[in-house]
């Protein structure tokens, strides 16, 4: 199986252990994990924005860098869910539309594809409180949805129930947004921050000493405001805690 690698620009720029830690821990299950040293952004800040016509030359950056892979993964629910929901500015030919079904978000390929069932390798013991990014959540579907009646289940769970010393905590209002939302943040500051700081006192509140997503983002934005509100809980992307980090 040959795995295309891509790693978020946010991630590169910010987080690069989050990319480092995916890479390793595919590999630990012998896959073949190429990156693509020409792959950028996927374009989701101006989709997001109403400038679809202007990600064409992005998303068509994509499909060249991508289309000879098996499955595409990501650290990020929200660049996949960019790529698999709203990769409309190209002509949708046969090679786009195989694309974007093959792409996946780190948590759901180990979940859906590999269907991994054990993590020999990986311990944290420490209390984790879980963030499930809106994108993730209500779009690729790694979790059931608080407002909806339907069975309960979470993909992020069933992987972190299998590492040794884990365990979780639950926060008063798991679904509720953090408020990063990408340039929300930027246009919206203080309904931004003011959300941030909302879910940051809520795991705080929760006995927390880590919280984690399969989102850097989020993580990112809600680690600000924790930071300026003192509050005492540490962030780890998934992806550190399945490769074995113990912190």
């Amino acid at each position: 199986m040959r795995v295309g690698l891509f790693v978020p620009c946010y991630v590169d720029a910010f987080h690069p252990e989050v990319g480092q830690a995916t890479l390793e821990l595919l590999e630990r299950f012998g896959l073949d994990v190429d990156y693509p040293f020409d792959q950028t952004c996927c374009g989701q800040p101006m989709t997001n924005t109403g400038c679809h016509e202007e990600s064409r030359a992005t998303e068509e950056l994509f499909v060249k860098n991508f289309s000879e892979y098996d499955y595409i993964v990501a650290p990020s629910g929200s660049c996949v869910n960019q790529v698999r929901r709203n990769f409309t500015a190209l002509e949708q030919t046969e090679e786009v539309t195989a694309v974007r079904a093959k792409t996946f978000e780190l948590v759901e390929f180990l979940h859906d594809v590999l269907k991994v069932d054990a993590f020999p390798w990986a311990e944290f013991p420490h209390k984790v409180a879980l963030h499930n990014n809106c994108n993730a959540l209500r779009g690729l579907n790694i979790a059931s949805m608080s407002e909806l009646r339907n069975e309960r289940y979470s993909k992020p769970k069933d992987l972190l129930g299998k590492v040794r010393g884990l365990e979780f905590v639950d926060i008063a209002r798991p679904d509720e947004c953090c408020g990063f939302g990408g340039t929300f943040s930027v246009f919206e500051e203080g309904i931004s921050s003011r959300m941030g700081q909302d879910k940051a006192r809520d795991q705080a509140r929760s006995g927390a000493e880590y919280v984690t997503s399969s989102d850097s983002s989020c993580l990112m934005h809600q680690e600000g405001c924790a930071l300026r509100l003192q509050l005492g809980q540490k962030y780890i992307h998934i992806s550190q805690i399945l490769n074995g980090s113990r912190a």
